[in-house]
């Protein structure tokens, strides 16, 4: 008889997943408190993406779940303080996605410093013809990229901006033993950028991170860049300082609250915005799924898991 277990979303993987043990689909179900509540005793395993991850209701409807198995990096959707009293084993799926979410990092940078979407913009428009050439932009050689939260990608996008001519700092809450310039804070950080990505984890620990004060150390020269998550960046204070150029521009891929982006985004002509399409490839997806499906079947083989996490 096959391991029952519960999946919050269509996953990259589905067909594979169910090739392997019973999914109990809660994002197809009409009344997903009930589908919980009938199969809540069978269920083993949850499989997981994103914001939908698992949270400390649904966690305890599950008397007998072993382990949740998160497709990404990013955990702070999962109640791990619950998991880990329930004895709960947790994963998710770090460095197969390094590559693509450095990659839509880079093309941030670029995007935004260049005005590639407003200049596609300006040519479909007709303006080219009408107006003449769009305005001038700036370049990425010789700027200062400070990377805030120096982890496996914030390294993946370092070596990019370097190819590019770019200069590295960065700020972590301890110093790493790298050859990049460190800042003892974000301030600091910003102060010292001419574009400050933000690469940290989400959570209750970086909520608002980067605040106003970060924005006026970055000044109307500089340029935020956000591929972690929206709750890092005070979005009120980020629109505020768009739409009095009191920075330069921004390239969000996350949002706070997203799918549903504050509607005063759309309106700034120096905002790049991406629909958090960060690991959003074919290829990344499917090595995300991959390793999202190793670690169910080597957990319920008796097998340690190969990508825990620890509360």
């Amino acid at each position: 008889m096959s391991t029952e277990i519960l999946v919050t979303y269509e996953l990259y993987l589905l067909k594979e997943l169910e090739a392997s043990f019973k999914c109990h689909k809660l994002f197809a179900a009409k009344d997903p408190a009930t589908l919980v509540k009938e199969h809540a005793p069978q269920i083993r395993g949850l499989a997981t993406f994103g914001k939908w991850g698992a949270d400390k209701a649904l966690i305890q409807a599950l008397p007998n779940l072993e382990i949740i198995a998160n497709m990404g990096v990013g955990v702070d959707a999962i109640d791990l303080a619950e998991a880990k009293k329930r004895g709960v084993i947790v994963t998710n799926t770090p460095d197969v996605l390094n590559d693509c979410v450095a990659e839509t990092a880079m093309s941030l940078v670029l995007n935004v410093l260049h005005r590639f979407p407003q200049n596609e913009a300006y040519l479909r428009s007709g303006y080219w013809a009408t107006r003449g050439n769009a305005a001038l932009a700036a370049e990425a050689k010789g700027k200062t990229l400070g990377i805030l939260g120096l982890g496996r990608i914030g390294e993946k996008v370092a070596a990019l901006a370097q190819a590019f001519g770019m200069k590295i700092r960065y700020h972590n809450r301890s110093k790493r033993k790298v050859a990049f310039a460190y800042d003892p804070d974000p301030q600091t950080l910003a102060r010292n950028s001419s574009v400050l990505l933000v690469t940290t984890p989400g959570g209750k620990t970086t909520e608002k991170l980067v605040d106003a004060s970060v924005l006026d150390a970055l000044g109307p020269n500089g340029y935020l860049v956000n591929i972690s998550r929206g709750s890092v960046v005070d979005e009120s204070a980020l629109i505020r300082y768009l739409r009095e150029e009191r920075i330069a521009g921004a390239g969000l891929d996350v949002y706070d609250g997203e799918p549903n982006v504050n509607p005063e985004f759309l309106a700034l002509q120096n905002a790049v915005l991406y629909p958090h399409v960060g690991s959003a490839t074919h290829e990344t997806r499917k090595a995300m799924g991959m390793l999202q499906l190793e670690n169910l079947r080597l957990h319920f083989a008796g097998k340690p898991v190969k990508t825990p996490i620890s509360a």
